[in-house]
């Protein structure tokens, strides 16, 4: 035997007792790994010193040398086996639930307020009749414009700044792009309401927006007259806002009605006397209608010495904000929970 070799071994042996005593965690472990049974680890460099043992001894020590690795590789993956189950456990105890303690609350999501509103507007108009009809957001010039009687050179298509796309589409400026469709389909009499957004290329304030949603409606029929429509709309505000609210119909234009005009409702807030959100006239402007236009149901096929019939269009946004006295369209958009969450 080499004397040398031996103590090497021994002591190698008794360092490696007093290093897996000071061993707290797993981590520790693992470096012991690394450092003593690494390729440049002090039990592979007990293997040079084999060539200085007589050829009858090496064998011995060549075995020593091997069940002091076998050994300190087994009380390595035991002490690393004991130290992960010990952090498991702590980690557990850590994590436990009590589970007689309350759960946790989860907010329930509600309708946007401005599909809310346009359910309710959609209840009453069915409720009176009418029926519901949607037509595409991204549509031809033809439907948009020209069918409601904008010709291409009509100073009225500069009233609605339109976003173009390719291939000669737009995007709807109104929800009127239904009216053509409608007409061409079916025979009067005809009552419908068309729900749907709207585009235009406008720039955002408190009271206009690019996207909007908005209300079409129209009547078709023989004997249909201005009486009709002022009644009809008076019945519907008096159901959407309060039981006999004042309206008011002002003329205006508009090239797809003959003659046009502008509704207004006493503004709800302050009962005609004046506020910040009617700009202190009293009145809040919430629609345009009239008569439909006779070329217009004569290029729909609809001949208008028999037939007659009137329509309108309003924001439902803009009935929101007079209804509840919001002062900013905005607010709709930005998907604020504070204020969503008065609704």
């Amino acid at each position: 035997m080499n004397p040398e070799i031996d103590l090497e071994i021994k002591g190698l042996s008794d360092r490696f007792d007093q290093q897996l005593k000071a061993a707290k965690t797993v981590k520790d472990i693992e470096d012991l790994e690394v450092h003593l049974l690494g390729r440049k680890g002090p039990i592979q460099a007990l293997m040079p010193l084999l060539k200085n043992v007589s050829a009858e001894d090496r064998p011995k020590v060549g075995k020593e040398i091997n069940d002091l690795k076998e050994s300190i590789t087994q009380q390595l993956a035991q002490a690393k086996e004991s130290f992960l189950l010990q952090e498991e456990a702590k980690r557990l105890s850590s994590e436990k639930i009590d589970v007689t303690l309350p759960a946790r609350k989860r907010p329930l999501g509600n309708e946007h307020p401005i599909l809310a509103t346009l359910d309710r507007i959609l209840d009453i108009f069915i409720g009176m009749g009418f029926s519901v009809q949607v037509g595409p957001d991204i549509d031809t010039d033809y439907y948009n414009f020209e069918v409601l009687n904008f010709a291409p050179d009509h100073p009225a298509r500069d009233m609605q700044d339109t976003f173009y796309l390719e291939d000669g589409y737009l995007l709807r400026t109104h929800t009127s792009n239904v009216q053509g469709r409608v007409m061409e389909q079916g025979n009067p009499p005809i009552r419908v309401v068309v729900p749907g957004k709207a585009y235009r290329n406008e720039v955002v304030t408190s009271r206009s927006h690019v996207q909007f949603h908005q209300v079409e409606g129209f009547y078709i029929d023989k004997g249909v007259t201005y009486a009709d429509l002022m009644s009809t709309f008076d019945t519907f505000l008096s159901r959407l806002l309060r039981p006999g609210v004042k309206t008011r119909y002002r003329t205006s234009y508009f090239p797809f009605v003959e003659p046009g005009l502008e509704i207004d409702v006493e503004c709800i807030l302050c009962s005609g006397k004046g506020c910040r959100i009617c700009k202190h006239s009293g009145w809040l402007e919430i629609a345009g209608a009239g008569m439909i236009h006779p070329e217009v149901l004569k290029n729909c096929g609809i001949d208008p010495e028999v037939y007659s019939g009137y329509a309108w269009g309003m924001g439902v946004g803009r009935l929101l904000m007079i209804e509840k006295g919001i002062p900013d369209i905005r607010l709709f958009m930005e998907n604020d929970e504070r204020f969503l969450k008065q609704f």
